[in-house]
């Protein structure tokens, strides 16, 4: 994954490319690999809303929504934004599109913000 853009803190979005190695035995890209790029941004995200405070995000749970399945090969794009949050908790919600903006799948997700020593 490639962050593309992290400049306004509780958003980034993201960039790969969901090769062979990620499919199932049908052929289309496994949701857990889906999963892990919508987990992968969102706590990103939920880590630069600490606005300049070092932290880490923990992720307290994960839903995730398939709309369509992913061929290998395809560039996915995953853009996370927290919704709401504060100095110990951030909820995030991560959207991912597969090329020029056919939605794929849509998350949400808790993270606890802890102060990094």
């Amino acid at each position: 994954m490639v962050c593309v853009d992290k400049q306004r803190a509780g958003l980034t979005t993201w960039r790969v490319v969901a090769d062979e190695r990620f499919a199932n035995p049908v052929g289309v890209v496994q949701g857990g690999f889906l999963a892990a790029i919508a987990d992968s941004a969102m706590g990103a995200s939920a880590v630069t809303w600490a606005r300049g405070r070092k932290v880490t995000a923990a992720n307290a749970e994960l839903k995730i929504s398939f709309f369509r399945p992913v061929e290998p090969g395809t560039e996915l794009t995953c853009t996370a934004t927290v919704v709401s949050g504060g100095r110990r908790v951030a909820f995030v919600e991560a959207e991912l599109v597969a090329g020029p903006g056919s939605l794929v799948a849509k998350a949400s997700s808790t993270y606890l913000v802890s102060d990094r020593k």
